[in-house]
């Protein structure tokens, strides 16, 4: 199984940015530990603080990923452009956020990608990485 995970703006600063809000551990490391704990996953790992990146990475993995982790930051409220990406790709979206962004700002609370993923995870800190990954696997056994 092949699996994108693919973080929008300021997520390289995760562990350092807001540790309130988004933890202590770095997204790098859990990332690399994830990875250690699904070793029959093949996974790629892609972030960037600039939209257009963003799409060419969906883009470019989409279409030999069995599904995409997608946890696009700020762009998540706006971003037709990522959105219309995830549209255009075979591969199933989900959608993550490490904080429940419904408990936050009013204007996080709206998703301009969720209509173009299977379904969104919000709240569980990092772990809502594994949880998607997680479906991801399920999906993919249950047909």
């Amino acid at each position: 199984m092949k699996i994108s995970i693919i973080n929008g703006p300021n997520l390289n600063l995760t562990g350092k940015r807001e540790p309130e809000i988004y933890g202590s551990q770095s997204l790098d490391n859990y990332l690399q530990l994830l990875a250690a704990a699904y070793h029959d996953v093949e996974f790629t790992f892609f972030q960037s603080n600039i939209e257009g990146e963003i799409v060419d990475e969906i883009q470019r993995v989409g279409f030999d990923s069995d599904g995409i982790v997608i946890n696009a930051g700020a762009y998540t409220h706006y971003s037709l452009a990522i959105a219309d990406a995830l549209r255009a790709v075979p591969a199933p979206a989900i959608e993550v956020h490490i904080s429940n962004v419904h408990a936050r700002e009013e204007c996080r609370r709206h998703s301009a990608l969720a209509p173009a993923c299977v379904g969104v995870i919000a709240g569980f800190g990092l772990d809502s990485y594994r949880l998607a990954v997680e479906a991801l696997d399920g999906m993919q056994k249950n047909g």
